[in-house]
Parts: structure tokens; C-alpha cells; sequence
């Protein structure tokens, strides 16, 4: 439940039991998608969208990712379909589109739809949608990317071209099936592909536009509108043949519409795409130094679900999830595991506490954390992929220091204050963030208990004997009767302590 959803409860514990874990998926898989809702189109101009006069909460509620983040943390944790959530979480920091620049949640909700609403279907789709989505267009320069001019002597522009290689499909090196680099006869590591491709690609993905404003005709280019996929002009779109990868060549007189399509193919057939994207989710799932053999495993399902499909996502998360690897001893070895991201750990807390939340703290507390949900500085994510700690590969770590590491418990701290976080009164329907009480005040007059309770959803009976001995002489030197402030102690050492941070 840990690896699959936001954090364990009661209920999906029993459920997982009943179930089976293959079952469990199962149900996840057929779960009816938990959205962000609609948001309105607003001008891009914040002048025009909130003039003289306007709320006071105008901008922050359409400028800013405010209330779409709210949304993601209320999912998060309340969300009945958990595996989705944080699939598509994981999906939204590999291909990345940052609030950033699309500071728009009516635009950048549709594109975190991409993420939920294609999370088990086929990856393909998911690289076709992201490269037609306005969103992205806006984010990486492909919207109103205009054939060349010689008269003015320009060139397409390049930024999404490299990016949904080097970041959102195949990487920049050519990959074994295990994820290891290829090496040429020197012992280097051998490029996926080189300038030409790059350029190929740009050409490729010329002529594409926003999607007109409803009621107004469509022209070349259309004024910023997030409101559904971009649309062609053939007028604006290199018509010349272009290199793409692994040799193939477009040929010339190809309308927009064919040379995307060639472009996401080539992408999608490409033998990286396996390795490079199941070892980044596994990294966000489950183990951030996944062994060869499980990223091999991984990638021979994104290769063939068993029934000749390539690309199939249930299959991808069902390999990450049911592997022998995460499902074995090796939980026990130093090297694995992953640190608790803030989205995860801040949502992940308060569900297993059994409290509920409006999203408001989270949305504030976790920024502090450095993640501040779908508004990464850049199309790298919070934390590089590759970040190395202690020699090993640890990416959350990248965003860990000491800031960040008290603003973690400082969160804890006033996650477990008696009456919660307070309602925020400039959101509407707002109720805080709080967690359930009733039964942990129940367990606190018995230490052993209370810890045994802690044990089993917050470490899944791992807890040290060391951690449970220096726990339990903290909450035995406050009164018996003291149940509030034995609890809060017992929970606070817990969750702030190196071993709930990592996730095992």
C-alpha cells in the first residue's frame, strides 16, 4: 500500500488481504478515474482576467496553481483510486509541464488528465496526447512552431524536439534491456542520437497551433487557449523529408498530422523507451537502486503485456509492483528503498492517520519542502533522476537538506497540534487538515499497544527494537493519563524519525 497508493488505512489493508495483491490491482485498474474537475478559460493577460474590481482572490485562484493543487492533495488522500493517483503523479514528473510558465489551472488540469486518464492505458497514447496538448506546447516552444523562412532566416525551434527524447521517452544514451549504457569498442557510452535526429524531429512537429476560442474561426497562429489539442495548418508545416531515429526518414510531401504521428511512433518504438521509463517509475514506486534483473523484468513487460501489446501500463505497473524483488527479502538490504518524496510523505500521513484534509496546509507545507506540486523549476523535475547519495542513486534526495528537512518536521509538529489546521475562509467548502484522534487517544495509556498500533501502519511491523525502546521511554515519562500528549509524542518520534522518511 505503500508503493501503491498515498499510505495504508485500515480499510485497504483488509482489502489487499482479501484480495490478494494481483486482485487488489485489479480492482485498481477498474477504478473510475478521480479528477480535478473543470476550471474555467480566462484571458492569459491577469489585467484582462482580473480587472479593477476583481476579488481579491481572482488571481490567486486563476494564475497560480492554487486550487488544483488543493485538489491533488484532497485525491491523494481520499481518492478511491489510489493506484492511479500516484501513477499519474509519477507520470507528471517524468513528462514534465511546469505551473511555472502554465500558471493556468484550466490549462495545466487538462494536461495532469493526460497523466490519469491514460496511467493504465497505452504509452503511446500518453506521448501522442503530451505532444498535442497546448499545455506542453506552451511549456516547450512546439505551439505556433513555424517551417523554416529563409527570407527571415529562421529555423524551427528545437526545445520540445530534444526534450521528448533526452527526458520524456528513450534518454540520451542507448540502453540494454537491463538499463545499462550500450558501450562502443572504446568502452563509451553510445549516443541514442545525435543533432540531425533533433533537428528531424523539430521539422516534424512544424505547423501546430492553439485550438481556436470557441465561436472565433481558426487562423494561423490562434491566441493562447488550453482548451483542447492543438490544431494543424499545412501552410506552416515543413513539407521537406526529415531524419528521425535509428535511420528512418520521413518522406517529403507529408501532411502535419502524418509526420506527428511517424514522430511519436519512432519514439515509441524505440527499444529505450522500456528501460528508460520503467526505471524512473520504479525509482517513484518503489526502490530508488533497482537491481538490473527488475529493471529487465520492467522492461520486457513494457515490451509485450503477454499478448503481443506493446506499451501496456497495467502490465508495466503490474511487473513494478508484483516483482520478486519488492515482494522478497531484499527490503532488508541497505541499498534499497527511496525517500519519502513530500507528496507523498505529507499526504501519505495524514490518510494512514486517518484524517482528512482540504489540501490548503499540504499545498503550503510541501512547497516549503521544495516540491511544490506541478510547478517544478524545470522540465527536470524537483530533483534530478540520477542524483546520487552516498554513492548510491537516490533522486528525492536531491531536494533534502537541512531547510527542507525541518520543514518536515515542523509539518509533523502541526500536523499533530488537538485541533488541526484551520479552515481556510477565502476558499470556499475549506475545512483544514486534521487527523483522527478518537483511536490513538484510545491505545495511549498503554505504551505497548500504542506502539504496536504505530508498528503496523506506519513501518509494517519493521520497526527496530532500538526505535521502539527509545520511543516508548519518551511516552512512559508523560503521565498515564496524559493520553493526548503520549500519542502526539509516540507519533512525532515516529514520523519524523530516518526510518518512516524511508520508505522500505
Amino acid at each position: 500500500m505503500e508503493q501503491s497508493s498515498f499510505g495504508p488505512t485500515d480499510a485497504s489493508l483488509a482489502e489487499v488481504k482479501r484480495l490478494g495483491l494481483a486482485g487488489f490491482l485489479d480492482k485498481q485498474f477498474a477504478q473510475p478515474t478521480t479528477g480535478y474537475g473543470t476550471f474555467p478559460y480566462l484571458d492569459g493577460n491577469s489585467m484582462v482576467g482580473c480587472p479593477a474590481g476583481s476579488g481579491s482572490t481572482c488571481y490567486r485562484d486563476n494564475y497560480t496553481m492554487f486550487l488544483l493543487q488543493h485538489r491533488f492533495f484532497q485525491n491523494a488522500i481520499a481518492g478511491p483510486d489510489q493506484l492511479r493517483q500516484r501513477a499519474a503523479f509519477a507520470l507528471s514528473q517524468i513528462l514534465v509541464a511546469s505551473g511555472m510558465e502554465v500558471n493556468q489551472p484550466y490549462g495545466m488540469a487538462p494536461y495532469q488528465h493526460i497523466m490519469l486518464n491514460h496511467a493504465f492505458g497505452n504509452f503511446r497514447d500518453i506521448l501522442n496526447e503530451v505532444t498535442l496538448s497546448p499545455a506542453m506546447g506552451d511549456y516547450l516552444d512546439m505551439v505556433n512552431n513555424d517551417k523554416p523562412n529563409p527570407t527571415r532566416g529562421t529555423e524551427p525551434n528545437e526545445n520540445y524536439a530534444r526534450e521528448v527524447m533526452q527526458l520524456f521517452s528513450i534518454g540520451v544514451w542507448k540502453l540494454n534491456p537491463d538499463g545499462s549504457q550500450q558501450l562502443d569498442g572504446h568502452g563509451a557510452p553510445i549516443p541514442a542520437y545525435d543533432q540531425e535526429v533533433v533537428e528531424g524531429f523539430a521539422h516534424a512537429l512544424t505547423g501546430w497551433t492553439y485550438p481556436p476560442r470557441p465561436g472565433v474561426a481558426s487562423k494561423w497562429p490562434n491566441p493562447r487557449n488550453y482548451g483542447a489539442r492543438m490544431v494543424p495548418f499545412a501552410d506552416r508545416h515543413d513539407g521537406g523529408s526529415k531524419k528521425l531515429l535509428d535511420g528512418k526518414v520521413l518522406p517529403a510531401g507529408q501532411s502535419p498530422e502524418q509526420d506527428l504521428a511517424a514522430a511519436v511512433d519512432s519514439l515509441f518504438q524505440h527499444p529505450n523507451v522500456g528501460p528508460f521509463i520503467g526505471r524512473q517509475l520504479i525509482q517513484h514506486l518503489t526502490t530508488s537502486n533497482p537491481s538490473p534483473a527488475y529493471v529487465g523484468r520492467v522492461s520486457a513487460a513494457f515490451n509485450d503485456n503477454g499478448a503481443g501489446v506493446r506499451g501496456d501500463m497495467k502490465a508495466v505497473f503490474r511487473a513494478i509492483l508484483l516483482d520478486s524483488e519488492v515482494r522478497g527479502d531484499r527490503k532488508s538490504e541497505a541499498g534499497y528503498g527511496k525517500l519519502r518524496e513530500p507528496a507523498v510523505f505529507a499526504a501519505g500521513l495524514v490518510r494512514t492517520l486517518g484524517g482528512r484534509s482540504d489540501g490548503g496546509y499540504l499545498r503550503s507545507q510541501t512547497a516549503t519542502m521544495a516540491q511544490d506540486v506541478y510547478a517544478p523549476a524545470s522540465v527536470f523535475n524537483y530533483y534530478p533522476a540520477d542524483y546520487l547519495v552516498g554513492g548510491l542513486q537516490g533522486p528525492q534526495f536531491g531536494i533534502y537538506n537541512a531547510s527542507t528537512a525541518f520543514a518536515r518536521a515542523n509539518f509533523v509538529n502541526a500536523l499533530l497540534a488537538a485541533n488541526g489546521i484551520s479552515a481556510d475562509a477565502s476558499v470556499p467548502a475549506s475545512f483544514g487538515t486534521k487527523i483522527e484522534w478518537g483511536p490513538w487517544l484510545t491505545l495511549a495509556p498503554d505504551s505497548g499497544k500504542l506502539l504496536d498500533r504505530i508498528n503496523q501502519l506506519l513501518f509494517h511491523g519493521s520497526m527496530s527494537e532500538a526505535m521502539r525502546g527509545t520511543i516508548k521511554q519518551a511516552v512512559d515519562a508523560i503521565s498515564v493519563t496524559d493520553s493526548y500528549n503520549r500519542a502526539r509524542t509516540a507519533l512525532y518520534l515516529a514520523a519524523t524519525s530516518p526510518q518512516f522518511q524511508i520508505q522500505r
